[in-house]
């Protein structure tokens, strides 16, 4: 168990099921809900934007650039996660024609091309979600991040100076972890999610959790989290097993049976816990230093 943790707040995703009208959409609503979900004890934010036509996701660096300076311009100062993950949708046509994709869901993009937000607004972190996945039951679905993709990504990222975070959905995934991190392109310590319950990743089960803890890479910064019901239940888990805390409506709307939250109600809720468990939350400044990150002037 540790005694000090960092809570990150998934601020919105890029899921395009909306399944509650409290998920913030706008660039103002964004930046808002992550600025309040920073004041209840976020020490970072992860953040993905949405197009406020369709509320899909979008990789449309204006709307990226709205919210990181409505952020900056706030009197709170969390640590920015931007998500790296756009770009990466390849929807096949179906199983007996699978080419040519359907380009109603494909978004494929290159790997600096997937960075162009991060280059320009340059944020303390970015995630590099570390292999390719199914996503959705009896979907054509596939999240695309090859070998090559990712070894360019993280090359760019640490010419940047920008530290990622790596997603990790299953264990073979930590083999990739490993690799980046033997090619010398991950700078100490590593910084990596857990991202557990997602259908066709790993299961959120303590046998599965422990498993990849225990496969972890030495000196490893970590933290894990799973989706809907267990998101709760896993703040208080995951300090027992060394991680830190990982919520947000990105993966849970409810903040108990029937509530739906805002962002700023599950930190705070998250907060409640760990202080009943004795377990002290980390300001962002404690993170930058735990991280060796230098402070954005």
């Amino acid at each position: 168990m540790i005694s000090e943790v960092f809570i990150t707040c998934a601020v919105t995703g890029s899921a395009g099921t909306i399944r509650s009208p409290l998920v913030p959409i706008t660039p103002e609503e964004i930046a808002s809900s992550a600025i309040k979900a920073a004041r209840a004890g976020a020490a970072m934010v992860h953040i993905h934007v949405r197009d406020p036509e369709t509320k899909r996701g979008s990789r449309d660096i204006a709307l990226y650039r709205e919210v990181v300076e409505r952020i900056r311009n706030s009197e709170v100062n969390p640590l920015i996660n931007l998500t790296s993950g756009m770009g990466g949708d390849l929807v096949l046509g179906g199983p007996n024609a699978p080419l040519p994709p359907n380009p109603a869901g494909t978004d494929m993009a290159g790997a600096l091309e997937r960075l162009v937000h991060v280059e320009e607004l340059h944020p303390e972190i970015c995630t590099l979600d570390c292999g390719t996945m199914n996503w959705g039951t009896d979907s054509n679905y596939v999240f695309v991040n090859s070998a090559a993709t990712l070894r360019a990504m993280a090359t760019r990222l640490k010419e940047l100076g920008v530290r990622p975070e790596l997603e990790v959905f299953d264990a073979g995934q930590l083999v990739m972890v490993n690799d980046l991190i033997g090619q010398g392109l991950i700078d100490e310590p590593p910084l990596i999610q857990l991202c557990m319950g997602i259908r066709y990743g790993a299961p959120d089960d303590l046998t599965t959790l422990m498993a990849l803890v225990h496969r972890l890479p030495a000196r490893a910064i970590f933290s894990a989290f799973s989706i809907g019901r267990m998101q709760l239940p896993y703040v208080a888990l995951a300090p027992l097993v060394g991680a830190n805390v990982r919520v947000g409506l990105e993966d849970n709307v409810y903040l108990s049976r029937g509530r739906l939250a805002t962002n700023a109600d599950l930190v705070q809720r998250a907060v409640e816990i760990l202080e009943r468990i004795d377990v002290r939350v980390m300001s962002p400044d404690e993170v930058r230093t735990k991280l060796a990150l230098s402070v954005r002037a």
